[in-house]
């Protein structure tokens, strides 16, 4: 009985990040032109040395979206995904 009140307590917060991501997933495809601003970014970043997934472009992606860095870099895999391929 115990596992079970265990488990009805944690399933809500469980299911939490799932909800956060396809939010995120969402984010990208209804702003395009948001997307394509953070792909310039990070093409500058790369022309520098920088790769998108370093934390100088989780940061910039995090602050501009008010994200925290897992999500900020979960927003990124979208937007390379979506809409800059070429980004490394």
């Amino acid at each position: 009985m115990k596992f079970f009140l265990f488990f009805l307590f944690l399933f809500p917060f469980s299911s939490y990040p799932v909800f956060s991501q396809s939010n995120l997933l969402e984010s990208v495809k209804k702003n395009p032109g948001e997307a394509k601003n953070i792909c310039n970014k990070f093409r500058e970043l790369n022309s520098k040395g920088v790769s998108a997934s370093e934390n100088e472009a989780i940061d910039y992606v995090s602050k501009r979206n008010k994200l925290t860095p897992v999500n900020a870099e979960i927003f990124s895999i979208y937007v390379i995904g979506l809409h800059c391929p070429d980004i490394i």
